[in-house]
């Protein structure tokens, strides 16, 4: 329990952005999960489609600080480096 009141402010804040930076994790991941799931399945044009609103959920993410920019940009080529070669033989 917070003993000042700066410290009861600051911990509302914290709580605040706790719950904004897990709506934020919550979207990237669910984006990324759709974009390998149809990898999974095999659907190079859909996996493309998605990777664009997966791309820009990570990068709304780094832009807001949830994720370091490098991170989500690692991710993002990662996944566009499995769209990229999806339906090809190994």
């Amino acid at each position: 329990m917070a003993n000042t009141r700066s410290a009861e402010k600051r911990s509302k804040q914290a709580e605040r952005r706790r719950q904004r930076n897990l709506q934020v994790r919550t979207r990237v991941k669910g984006a990324v999960k759709k974009v390998r799931e149809l990898l999974a399945r095999g659907d190079a044009a859909g996996a493309k489609s998605a990777l664009v609103s997966a791309s820009q959920a990570l990068d709304r993410a780094a832009s807001k600080g949830v994720l370091h920019r490098n991170a989500a940009s690692r991710r993002i080529a990662r996944l566009a480096h499995a769209v990229a070669h999806a339906g090809k033989p190994a």
